[in-house]
């Protein structure tokens, strides 16, 4: 397969290869591709974690955020955290 890069990218992949950074054009693609496959599996987690959220609160296991919640989270949390201290004493 052929790849065509822009004149901008072409210039910024020379500079890369001058300053030692990659050793050809063909590795500035290899490394591109290893970003992009890395994004879409980063993609497809989420989507499949979001995919689990919305199941659970379709099962109505989720939680209305609101400010009163909020403040009874923050108590709850501030609460565990001061019982984990007196617990490390």
């Amino acid at each position: 397969m052929e790849v065509e890069l822009t004149s901008d990218q072409k210039v910024f992949v020379r500079h890369a290869v001058e300053a030692g950074r990659l050793q050809s054009e063909e590795e500035a693609v290899q490394q591109a591709l290893a970003l992009w496959e890395d994004h879409e599996r980063r993609r497809v987690e989420f989507l499949a974690t979001l995919d689990e959220a919305r199941a659970s609160l379709a099962r109505g296991e989720g939680r209305e955020i609101t400010q009163e919640s909020m403040q009874q989270l923050s108590t709850q949390v501030r609460e565990r955290g001061r019982a984990r201290l007196l617990f490390d004493l």
